[in-house]
């Protein structure tokens, strides 16, 4: 590939920064074993412009992640965020949930929704006495259509024709 078809589509930043937030971000980028700092400066922009884009845009369509730490011997925490995750059914696809050490539980839902009903879900979860942390991570880009919403009746007459 050459140099002008891998730089296609990019374009240059020159910046500015104060010396030791510039040493910070080498020992980042050298830490995550990345290539170049355009790649982790690039990751920190995309963070932020999904999280202006959930204040700016409330009905922006995001996709994204909702991890949860929990004290899973508190009451009815389980039952209760189960709850909470099914008034959501349109947003949460799906749950993953594990066990940790001292009756902590970490869950993972992701979701897909307005950028106003994901953070009015996120703060349904928060109020679920026992929810130690919870943070929503998300980006602009979407899931695709799993299935065409065909109705049960609508498939059989068709079938039947």
């Amino acid at each position: 590939m050459s140099e002008d078809s891998a730089l296609k589509g990019l374009s240059r930043l020159s910046m500015s920064l104060p010396t030791e937030l510039y040493r910070q971000l080498d020992v980042m980028v050298q830490e995550r074993g990345l290539p170049s700092r355009s790649q982790m400066i690039a990751e920190l922009i995309r963070h932020e412009l999904a999280d202006h884009g959930e204040v700016e845009h409330p009905d922006a369509l995001l996709a994204g992640t909702i991890t949860l730490v929990y004290r899973s011997n508190m009451g009815r925490v389980r039952e209760l965020l189960a709850q909470t995750q099914h008034e959501y059914l349109k947003e949460v696809i799906s749950a993953q949930h594990v066990f940790l050490e001292d009756e902590q539980s970490l869950e993972v839902l992701l979701v897909q929704g307005p950028a106003a009903r994901l953070r009015d879900l996120c703060d349904a979860l928060r109020k679920v006495r026992g929810v130690q942390q919870l943070r929503l991570f998300t980006t602009t880009a979407l899931l695709p259509p799993l299935h065409e919403q065909v109705s049960f009746k609508s498939a059989k007459s068709r079938k039947a024709a």
